[in-house]
């Protein structure tokens, strides 16, 4: 019943945001974010969301196929987009998200915390790379980075680095390179 009420009151709160601003790239942005946050499939703390010129990104690192189209699904849908990109990356081919993962062991779960913390380690150490804007994780020994970078210098050394790393078998990266 509560869960009800909430979603009511998000969608009324995101109908009089979106009519008093649904032209403007902060509506627009609220607007999404304020759809994923209702909805059952997305969880809409795991996908970052911008807007520029009606030109919405998504970017994040999800765990479900099926949450990145809905999440593509509900910004498209928004009033007041013109486009939106696309740069989630979903963790694993199967699952919902929800359920834990049966083929990660305890251990396979430890090596890719450790792993996460030697990148993320490696990222903050270097002079050229920003690592605290960018966001480490690891899956079955696939680092996914996350975030926003100054120049494509950096994008590439934070690529490298991650890919050195001990215990890396792939590098997923979403670094958007950040303007001005």
């Amino acid at each position: 019943m509560k869960t009800a009420r909430r979603k009511r009151l998000t969608l009324i709160a995101t109908a009089l945001l979106t009519a008093a601003c649904a032209h403007s790239d902060v509506g627009i942005t609220t607007a999404v974010k304020a759809k994923m946050a209702v909805d059952d499939t997305v969880r809409s703390y795991e996908i970052e969301v911008t807007t520029e010129k009606g030109v919405v990104t998504l970017k994040g690192n999800i765990d479900s196929p099926l949450a990145k189209e809905r999440a593509l699904t509900l910004a498209k849908a928004t009033k007041g987009v013109v486009e939106v990109k696309d740069l989630i990356a979903v963790k694993r081919e199967t699952g919902d998200g929800d359920a834990p993962d049966p083929g990660r062991t305890l251990g396979v779960t430890i090596d890719d915390a450790d792993t996460t913390m030697r990148v993320k380690g490696r990222l903050l150490e270097d002079p050229l790379v920003k690592g605290l804007r960018i966001d480490v994780d690891t899956r079955d020994g696939v680092v996914f980075l996350t975030g926003s970078v100054s120049s494509e210098q950096e994008k590439e050394q934070a690529i490298k680095l991650a890919r050195e790393t001990k215990g890396v078998k792939d590098v997923q990266a979403n670094l958007t390179i950040a303007s001005g």
